[in-house]
């Protein structure tokens, strides 16, 4: 399979690592210094794209690979405000689109656990739910779209929170995410619930970017000749 990888800074380099090894051929690789190549002729080349990059970006590159006809996988967070036209440019063009807030095989079986234990909780309101995310200082968006998803998932299952606040708050229907930047830190989350006689925790630990890039990789063969859109629960069968 080709590959073209858009944003090659930590995470598409580890992707290009994994993608080789795995017999892939990566046929285009931009970045902030050579944007100029990201053209329909050279995107073409490849037969799905991986894209990395930042919230002021992902969108416009997202939109480029769809309208060239080319399946994209897209790991950058920060931008799902564009998601619906996203979604209605591919539904469109007839193209593939497959987003995941996160790529690793493990933090997507943690959302499958997430929700599960937040049903669980559900009926119980002495217990305050909260949740904590630590990533490296590189990291441009806060809380991380994992974070998001985690308590999205949990917003679905608890009634008595109405929404996230990536802040203090002494509402109690507010679900506090606490957002913490140390280097090194590939990324750590924790969901807590604390009662004053007990608490429960579930924490996944990322501890390189391999997991990731492994599973951006098993998304880009799964979506290769593919049209619709998918998210890693299509990928992993779950």
């Amino acid at each position: 399979m080709k590959i073209a990888l858009i944003g090659y800074g930590k995470m598409g380099k580890a992707i290009e690592e994994i993608a080789v090894s795995k017999g892939h051929e990566i046929v285009l690789k931009i970045d902030a210094n050579n944007t100029s190549d990201f053209t329909k002729e050279n995107i073409q080349k490849a037969n799905v794209a991986i894209e990395f990059t930042g919230p002021d970006t992902a969108f416009e590159n997202i939109s480029k690979c769809i309208q060239w006809s080319v399946p994209v996988i897209s790991g950058s967070t920060g931008w799902l405000a564009h998601f619906e036209k996203a979604k209605k440019l591919c539904e469109e063009k007839k193209g593939c689109l497959l987003y995941a807030s996160n790529f690793s095989i493990g933090v997507n079986l943690f959302f499958e656990i997430n929700k599960q234990v937040a049903a669980l909780m559900e009926p119980y309101d002495n217990y305050n739910v909260s949740m904590t995310e630590t990533h490296h200082t590189e990291k441009k968006d806060a809380p991380s779209g994992t974070a998001i998803s985690l308590a999205e998932q949990i917003l679905a299952q608890i009634g008595r929170k109405k929404k996230w606040v990536n802040e203090t708050s002494s509402e109690a229907s507010d679900l506090i995410i606490r957002s913490e930047r140390i280097d090194p830190a590939p990324g750590t989350h924790t969901v807590s619930y604390e009662s004053s006689i007990d608490s429960i925790e579930i924490t996944h630990t990322a501890h390189t970017r391999k997991g990731f890039a492994s599973g951006a990789v098993l998304a880009a063969e799964f979506a290769n000749q593919k049209m619709g859109i998918f998210t890693m629960k299509d990928v992993l069968g779950l």
